[in-house]
């Protein structure tokens, strides 16, 4: 049977990223082709400027079709950004046949009556996540499908977003002629691509230091347990750099890539690197232990509103995996070690290769790439539950790859089969469709 394609489409502040991808017959990700480019509408992970993301959306979507041959509609599209929350909430339904087994289709009615919870003017619930379930007072149930009870509850994560955003994101996609399928937390997808079901059972922090934001998941027990988004991430470092050296930002990017450090005290006192005077003055020479210095005292304040994150979260001392890093931020020389020192905590560097194909195209295994390829898995992962859930699995055998993708695209626009996103996806195109604003 044709493998499924899935389009995993990175909308960051630093680089829109579009990656086509599809499961092999050893269950790893095969990375088809991919396309990058600069970001210049978005600022900390939100949509500033409509028409310059729409203009980078399509240049990584047509660099992704020509190395891929595949002609791109439909996307799965992370968000992230301040505004971004999340809570814990226990949902619950009596049953009206304690002697029947529960079905599939009680645990999408229990999931559907989470966004009915009241939100905030401008907040919208954007993806709710099914933790655990109990039964009869008998907790910690992971599959409550085919078992019998009276009362059915379940403990889920909910993530909420501003509704502004969200429609600036979908706005965006529309524009560029593409179709949204799922709209997904970036953090969550990030842990997709990098943590193992060992750390994630074990209790684990993923944290994503991207351009303009850094994202936090923490899992436990293979359950996600707190989600969070911190407004500084790469970018506020170029800027301090270029502040406190007196530079231009372009050179303040190359010396924070190419020599920068975490720590100050890797660096000598002695080590040295010139910068190029601007317009016939002479070249500025730098330190490399001043330019550590300046890295590090913003690295810190970050780590320390992640341990603030950790901390809140209530799981601390359940954390056995420690910290896993990863994003473009996280290929900063010696931030491990200073995320050790901050929060006495076991702490690695995750690289996207956990689920990829062995010949995949070597640029992609960067933890750059983390939240592309994390939306790629994500998207396969929702797409074999919709399959599943719906039956379809062997109706679609004969199908092209385009016709499932528009039987797919159909099933979640009719809202049929599918629970969560489908749900908001839905009002986002109901709103885009009665907008008349350009």
């Amino acid at each position: 049977m044709e493998s499924e394609i899935i389009v995993g489409l990175d909308i960051g502040t630093t680089k829109i990223a579009c990656i086509v991808g599809t499961k092999n017959e050893f269950g790893k990700i095969d990375i088809m082709g991919y396309g990058k480019t600069e970001s210049i509408g978005v600022k900390r992970g939100v949509v500033a400027n409509i028409e310059n993301t729409v203009q980078s959306i399509k240049k990584a979507v047509q660099m992704a079709e020509e190395k891929s041959g595949v002609a791109i509609k439909y996307v799965n599209v992370g968000i992230a950004g301040q505004h971004i929350k999340s809570h814990q909430h226990r949902g619950s339904i009596i049953r009206d046949d304690e002697d029947k087994e529960i079905t599939i289709q009680e645990i999408d009615s229990l999931t559907q009556n989470m966004y009915k919870l009241s939100m905030a003017p401008g907040e919208e619930i954007i993806d709710v996540i099914p933790q655990d379930y109990i039964i009869d007072n008998e907790s910690g149930i992971r599959e409550p499908v085919g078992m019998l009870g009276n009362n059915l509850e379940a403990n889920f994560h909910i993530i909420i977003a501003q509704t502004a955003s969200a429609k600036n994101i979908y706005k965006c996609i529309k524009k560029a002629d593409l179709e949204m399928v799922n709209l997904i937390l970036e953090p969550i997808a990030s842990a997709e691509a990098v943590l193992s079901e060992e750390e994630k059972e074990a209790g684990v922090v993923l944290v994503d230091i991207g351009g303009g934001t850094t994202d936090i998941a923490i899992f436990q027990d293979s359950i996600i347990r707190h989600s969070a988004v911190i407004p500084f991430g790469g970018d506020i470092v170029t800027e301090d750099v270029k502040e406190g050296c007196t530079i231009i930002k372009k050179h303040a990017e190359e010396l924070k890539v190419k020599f920068g450090s975490a720590l100050a005290s890797e660096n000598r006192d002695d080590e040295v690197v010139a910068i190029p005077g601007l317009r016939g003055r002479p070249p500025k020479e730098i330190t490399l232990k001043n330019l550590a210095s300046i890295i590090q005292a913003r690295m810190e304040e970050i780590i320390d509103q992640v341990f603030f994150e950790i901390k809140n979260s209530g799981f601390e001392k359940k954390l056995i995996a420690g910290i896993v890093m990863t994003g473009g931020g996280s290929q900063l020389k010696h931030i491990d070690q200073l995320a050790e020192f901050t929060t006495g905590m076991a702490t690695r560097i995750g690289y996207p290769n956990e689920h990829l194909a062995k010949d995949v195209i070597e640029e992609m295994a960067s933890p750059m790439y983390a939240t592309g390829i994390g939306l790629v898995i994500e998207g396969i992962i929702r797409f074999d539950i919709a399959n599943v859930r719906e039956g379809n699995l062997n109706s679609d055998d004969n199908s092209s790859g385009n016709d499932k993708a528009k039987k797919r695209d159909k099933r979640s626009k009719d809202g049929d089969g599918e629970s969560g996103p489908s749900r908001f996806l839905q009002s986002l195109k109901n709103w885009f469709e009665n907008d008349t604003s350009e």
